[in-house]
């Protein structure tokens, strides 16, 4: 399978779905406990069908999907078939597909030596894929390790929030209406840095603009 880039993904996606940090993503909206353990079996009947297998998060008014190509590494056409037929399957439970909200965080620590990453691999037990560690269960957020300079003070860690470019602006203007500042727009549309009252950082992250 080939591996699609972003606007590939944005572009053939069925309506409701989002592409974010690799990953194909929507939320159900079920309303209740019951019939989203339904729509899990019927998804899972689908899935084995077809040979490949979503990331399901059943939760009490809602269940959340996951879909990549593990064999790639990446959202294949495969992807995109399995999430029109999840699409089909929600409509015909009287279900609604919406990624309204949807975020995926991820920790970035700033170090002036990336490599040195054995302690937090150590202590989390996760793990190491490049400048990552990742969570093998996919609960927890990527911890990735961003080249900086020693100058002190400075921030170590600092948040990277990934959302579709839908939601960057209405989420910078909120942030900057309580009280926040936008410390650069330099990397617009990949990322977007903003700063609280005190001076921490975090990234907002798009698809747009990463090859």
């Amino acid at each position: 399978m080939t591996k699609l880039s972003g606007r590939e993904i944005t572009e053939r996606a069925p309506q409701g779905w989002v592409y974010l940090l690799g990953a194909l993503r929507t939320r159900l909206r079920t309303g209740d406990f019951a019939t989203g353990l339904a729509l899990v079996n019927t998804i899972g009947a689908a899935a084995e069908a077809a040979d490949h297998h979503p990331g399901l998060d059943l939760r009490y008014t809602y269940l959340d999907v996951v879909l990549s190509s593990h064999d790639v590494g990446a959202v294949t056409g495969r992807d995109l078939r399995l999430a029109a037929t999840i699409s089909e399957l929600a409509d015909s439970a009287g279900v609604t597909v919406d990624a309204t909200g949807l975020t995926v965080l991820e920790m970035a620590l700033d170090t002036p030596s990336p490599e040195r990453v054995g302690f937090w691999e150590a202590v989390l037990g996760y793990p190491h894929d490049g400048d990552e560690l990742k969570d093998p269960a996919g609960k927890l957020p990527t911890i990735w390790f961003q080249r900086s300079g020693d100058e002190e003070p400075r921030q170590r860690w600092h948040p990277d929030l990934w959302v579709d470019p839908s939601e960057v602006r209405p989420r910078i203007d909120r942030a900057l209406a309580a009280g926040g500042t936008l410390v650069s727009d330099a990397e617009a549309p990949s990322f977007w840095v903003l700063a609280d009252p005190e001076g921490n950082k975090v990234c907002l992250c798009t698809w747009q603009d990463r090859g």
